[in-house]
């Protein structure tokens, strides 16, 4: 007998590795910290502020694929799986971006494009995972009155892999890396989704 997948757990172990990366972007923030160092940890704070509200802008991304879809099975929840993976990896790339963009920590040319491959190839796994996500939630949830939706989604992503991966051979070849061209190139995010919401809506006869 095929069991039927409690999309309950699903959501609970979810938010449950969130709430373990949140954690460790906190570890040691602070600890030592009195008022004479505090300057010096100012960094640390902001970095860390920034890249709390990432991964929140990431788990409400991940939050609406659960609202768009009761259907859960295998295929899914490994891809969500491989999603919590990568955004446990995904903290330590944007604080170190983040703590050499405002000046937390020194580190010499190729220390910066490592770091910005390791933050593209998050970047491009975890949206990844979500576009494999919506393709197999709309090729099987046929009674999902909003299914067309799902394909919106799935090809919304898309586009950012293909930046993410962009910026990953950027880096990986220097190309503009003193100047952060690598991290400019996410700014088509923007107008490609823009363009992609337009012309789908209209191909498909949706509202806005």
């Amino acid at each position: 007998m095929k069991l039927k997948h409690s999309k309950n757990r699903l959501e609970a172990l979810s938010d449950g590795v969130f709430a373990f990366a949140a954690t460790l972007m906190v570890v040691n923030i602070g600890a030592n910290t009195n008022i004479t160092s505090f300057k010096e940890e100012l960094p640390n704070f902001v970095s860390f502020g920034v890249s709390f509200f990432v991964m929140m802008a990431i788990w409400k991304v991940h939050y609406n694929f659960f609202r768009r879809t009761d259907y859960i099975d295998n295929w899914i929840i490994a891809l969500n799986m491989i999603l919590l993976f990568t955004v446990l990896f995904y903290i330590f790339p944007v604080r170190s971006l983040l703590s050499a963009g405002i000046g937390g920590e020194r580190i010499n040319i190729d220390e910066f494009s490592n770091i910005f491959q390791l933050y593209s190839i998050g970047f491009t796994l975890i949206f990844t995972s979500l576009y494999f996500m919506y393709f197999r939630a709309y090729y099987k949830d046929k009674t999902n009155e909003h299914n067309i939706k799902l394909l919106f989604y799935s090809r919304h992503f898309l586009i950012f892999i293909i930046l993410g991966l962009l910026s990953f051979l950027l880096a990986k070849f220097q190309v503009g890396l003193l100047y952060g061209v690598p991290g400019f190139v996410y700014a088509f995010l923007g107008p490609l989704c823009y363009f992609h919401s337009v012309r789908f809506h209209k191909k498909h006869n949706l509202n806005y």
